[in-house]
């Protein structure tokens, strides 16, 4: 069993990637809704947990809190934020709002470190931080003393190193605070005590044993997209139960140019029980008459779960069905407690009676770059472990509004000459995920004198580490001027084309 830290979240927009980077300094960690009881966190057994950060005010009415029992566990704390604000405020210090009293601070803020602070080791005197405040820290608790200031905030850092409570009004996960990989990893290993156990090849290993355990002599049927996610679990549950896995590839008639043709023949090709099935008109026909995203997805869900059940009705005692979720689906499903960002079709897009008796997710707990370390630590090919992400439900959340045959016909083109225009300027590599998506919108135009009245397809090209937050990719103007060129040229019914260049949050990856 791997150590753990938990992450309590308090609705900030870096809670998950708190979770990343403490998992990059090889320690395990989840993310719990800030309600979680505290015998939850307790049966756990974490070494150390993290207050997130969160768009509340402490002393607000209805604001999120804890137990103060929590800072009474004799387990380290380290508040972020909001979440040392409310360490502050429930051990009886006072939190100010910068309204009245100065303090607010957004953005790369020179901060000062007292090295003496174990949470400050190796840091030099000066760096810059990154914050996002509009409350600070005015009064410590009892026991607490300062290590790290600001010109506007007389308490960035503090701790009480006899409890092992440390509080940060800084954000140390995100990549604009210098040394803050550092920080993170002084809380985890001279506070908390890591052991830095966290690896895919331990994941690896552990996972076949629970697959085993839990399957047992039964045969498991796995959803397979041909993705990075599908196509790694595909390679770990083959490796725990061998033949007894069937992989089943279903064409909904929502992917990519040419993608169907691609994963047929590469899984084809390897010693495995891979069946394809065409469901593209079943699909369409579900989806008659929908414009609403979530319903898509839910629908879509639906219609894969009575796809892959007359699979296992035909091949006869089939128990388990797998998936490739990840946690990034886990999360913005809400199935971890949070909000409900979209509905994943194999997470929350899934009926409540599957026909199963259980369902695999062996890879739950990664986040997509954990993906492709175990599909390399497994031998996946690298072709197939850097593949491009697409969404489960494919273009049909790309399509805005009801979904149809032409319109999917019409953004599967604009969507290959994009990519095309991409890889031919040597941008591939440099971007996390691009596409076309088909808007509901039409627009006057002008083609060869005549007047059009045409639709409108959004490029939407993103940069991330780990897909939970994002920002648009600075294309060359030059290269989105050839892809508008060539798709308003090259794809029937398109007479204008925009660029996306909204971040995540607040906006998604997808454009649906």
């Amino acid at each position: 069993m791997n150590q753990t830290v938990i992450v309590l979240d308090f609705g900030g927009q870096y809670s998950q990637l708190i979770a990343r980077r403490i998992r990059e300094a090889k320690v395990y960690c989840e993310v719990l809704p800030w309600k979680t009881p505290l015998d939850t966190i307790r049966e756990k057994q974490p070494i150390g947990i993290v207050l997130s950060g969160g768009p509340a005010s402490v002393y607000a009415e209805g604001a999120p809190t804890a137990d103060p029992a929590l800072f009474s566990l004799r387990i380290p704390v380290l508040g972020i934020c909001y979440g040392c604000q409310l360490m502050v405020q429930l051990l009886g210090g006072w939190v100010s709002p910068a309204q009245t009293d100065g303090g607010r601070e957004y953005g790369r803020t020179l901060t000062r470190y007292d090295g003496e602070s174990p949470l400050a080791a190796s840091l030099p005197a000066e760096a810059t931080s990154w914050m996002s405040h509009g409350d600070f820290v005015k009064i410590l608790p009892k026991g607490f003393s300062v290590f790290a200031v600001t010109e506007h905030c007389p308490a960035a850092g503090f701790g009480d190193p006899e409890r092992r409570l440390y509080g940060l009004q800084f954000h140390p996960e995100v990549r604009h605070t210098e040394y803050g990989q550092q920080i993170l990893k002084n809380f985890l290993y001279e506070i908390c005590g890591a052991a830095g156990d966290w690896s895919m090849a331990g994941f690896a290993e552990k996972a076949v044993r629970d697959i085993r355990e839990q399957v047992g002599d039964g045969r498991v049927l796995l959803a397979l997209s041909g993705g990075v996610d599908s196509s790694v679990a595909s390679v770990l549950l083959s490796r725990a139960v061998g033949r007894r896995l069937t992989c089943v590839y279903v064409d909904h008639g929502f992917m990519r140019k040419n993608e169907s043709e691609t994963v047929s023949r590469y899984f084809s090709s390897l010693d495995m029980d891979f069946r394809m099935v065409d469901a593209r008109q079943r699909f369409l026909k579900a989806l008659a008459g929908v414009a609403e995203p979530e319903a898509k997805r839910h629908i879509i869900g639906a219609e894969f779960i009575n796809v892959f059940s007359e699979q296992a009705q035909a091949l006869g005692s089939i128990e388990y069905l797998a998936q490739g979720t990840i946690y990034p689906d886990v999360i913005e499903s809400g199935q971890a407690g949070g909000a409900v960002i979209k509905s994943h079709h194999n997470v929350g897009g899934l009926p409540e009676k599957i026909g199963f008796k259980g369902i695999l997710e062996p890879l739950r707990i990664l986040f997509k770059d954990e993906v492709r370390a175990l599909g390399r630590e497994l031998g996946v090919p690298e072709e197939i472990v850097s593949r491009q992400p697409f969404p489960g439900p494919g273009l049909a959340i790309r399509v805005i509004g009801e979904v149809t045959a032409e319109k999917l016909e019409t953004v599967r083109e604009a969507d290959a000459v994009f990519r095309e225009v991409i890889a031919s300027h040597g941008l591939a590599g440099q971007i996390d995920q691009y596409f076309a998506a088909l808007t509901d919108m039409r627009t006057v135009g002008v083609m060869g004198d005549a007047r059009t009245y045409s639709r409108t397809v959004a490029l939407r090209a993103v940069c991330t580490e780990d897909f939970m937050t994002a920002d648009f990719a600075r294309i060359p103007w030059e290269v989105l001027a050839e892809a508008s060129g060539r798709i308003i040229n090259e794809v029937s019914g398109v007479n204008r084309v925009v660029y996306d260049i909204s971040s995540k949050p607040p906006a998604t990856v997808e454009l649906e």
